[in-house]
């Protein structure tokens, strides 16, 4: 395993962007005479031969005087500068490009779950801090010698972590202090495929024991739930992660009775692969929802409702994930029974992507295939009329809703070839709705109901509203 590297390795492992902003910042760490060095998680990531997504920086020095430096360097326009003072932390911002600068420091915690309360340190102490063994090594990164390689700095046995393939915390008050560590600990063994010690686990049973999971706030508990679906971005299937955090009694820590049901590890790796490789050209969606509403739909409603609660997600997006504990089955057996693309169609089109992608990795394979179909095709296909054609018929309100669902279903069942063919149709609709009018000649009110089946997509069981999930 490689124990040396130089600024130039570092540069050629990174995306373009982040590439000419680490540059920079070490060429102004060499003006402003501060040494920089690459800590955390992308030292352990260019160890392993992985890609580096985030680059975290400690100075040793001033590291707000550090990204003024660079933006005096590409002007003001160039980048984004936001500072933390209370952590001694600053972002700097590039388009997409991002890097983290901060002091060196150490940290101490009042209570079980606090924010920690920062002061000043050595390089030492910084990585003394740290959650785990594999996060704990630097690497100085020199702009007046970018070729040469520096040594790890690795006082914490990071190296050797790795090597053995380990998740090790670095001290026994770890998990009191931050239990979300638990979840990241979680997360990492899904990334890497990495084991959690047994020391660690052994500590972790101590917080859960001590009470120190309820002393954190829901809001941190959320962030993690929510990392952990943006990470299936990068291949890590979310359900192992919570599979974990349920075997150590983490969720039920969190709400008693709150679970994983083996049951919810196919869907959600589904859902993880889609994450990471969509099935469909999606609408920007959040991951996250879409995986809570698998997870949490078979609990009991009050379950349900009270794991909100403790994640701290209220309002439209909670009210989105309790009705689709509701609906999803019913959702499920209108999919399995519609007749026709133009009824799948219908059931789908007013729905979050959330609710869409859940619904396909819960479906079973006919249903899956038509709910890709329709993501992949029939979803971006366009009637060959539109609302303003209908208004020209004398189509009103209502009615218009109704005689547009009709055509869209009759065009992508194949029924309707061309635009000729659906002003046809919208003529008759119009013609039907007229003599529905009070007063109108013919049958009038007395006359035959239309059918429903002749103004609605056919197949498809109406929702009641609030239903769309």
């Amino acid at each position: 395993m490689k124990r040396a590297f130089a600024l130039t390795d570092v540069l050629e492992g990174l995306p373009e962007a982040l590439g000419s902003l680490l540059e920079r910042v070490a060429q102004a760490s060499v003006a402003q005479d501060v040494r920089i060095h690459l800590v955390g998680g992308p030292v352990r990531d260019l160890v392993l031969g992985r890609e580096i997504v985030d680059v975290d920086l400690v100075v040793e020095g001033d590291a707000r005087g550090l990204a003024r430096a660079v933006l005096d360097q590409a002007g003001a326009d160039a980048f984004e500068v936001t500072s933390h003072e209370r952590f001694g932390t600053v972002r700097i911002d590039a388009g997409d490009a991002r890097i983290d600068l901060a002091r060196m420091r150490h940290e101490t915690y009042a209570h079980p779950g606090a924010l920690p309360e920062v002061f000043p340190g050595t390089l030492e102490q910084d990585m003394a801090r740290r959650d785990f063994g594999i996060n704990a090594m630097a690497l100085l990164l020199d702009a007046r010698d970018p070729d040469r390689a520096n040594p790890i700095f690795d006082p914490e046995g990071g190296l050797d972590d790795l090597e053995q393939r380990r998740i090790r915390i670095l001290h026994p008050m770890s998990f009191h202090d931050d239990p979300t560590r638990a979840w990241r600990a979680a997360r990492f063994a899904a990334r890497l495929g990495f084991r959690v010690d047994r020391r660690s686990r052994n500590v972790m049973r101590d917080a859960l024991r001590d009470g120190a999971f309820g002393a954190v706030s829901g809001e941190r508990f959320r962030r993690e739930l929510q990392s952990t679906f943006e990470e299936a971005r990068r291949g890590v299937h979310a359900g192992q992660v919570l599979r974990s955090l349920s075997d150590w009694h983490v969720l039920s820590a969190l709400e008693p009775g709150l679970t994983l049901g083996p049951d919810r590890m196919l869907p959600l790796r589904r859902l993880s692969r889609a994450i990471e490789r969509p099935e469909w050209p999606a609408p920007r969606y959040r991951p996250w929802i879409a995986g809570l509403s698998i997870w949490l739909a078979p609990l009991p409603a009050a379950l349900r409702r009270r794991t909100l609660e403790r994640f701290s997600i209220r309002g439209e997006q909670a009210a989105r994930i309790v009705r689709f504990g509701r609906d999803a089955d019913r959702m499920l057996r209108g999919l399995a029974r519609a007749r026709g693309r133009g009824a799948v169609d219908s059931a789908l089109a007013d729905l979050s992507e959330e609710t869409v992608q859940a619904l396909y990795a819960l479906a079973g394979g006919a249903v899956r295939r038509r709910i890709l179909r329709w993501g992949a095709e029939d979803r971006r296909r366009r009637a060959p009329v539109g609302g303003a054609d209908l208004a020209e018929l004398g189509l009103t309100g209502p009615d218009v809703g109704r005689a547009l669902a009709r055509i869209r279903a009759g065009f992508l069942d194949g029924e309707i070839a061309n635009r000729e063919e659906a002003l046809a149709l919208a003529e008759e609709i119009a013609k039907r709705a007229s003599r529905r009018k009070p007063g109108a000649s013919g049958r009038g009110r007395r006359g035959r109901r239309t059918r429903a089946s002749e103004v609605a997509p056919k197949g498809v069981i109406a929702d009641t509203p609030g239903d769309t999930g």
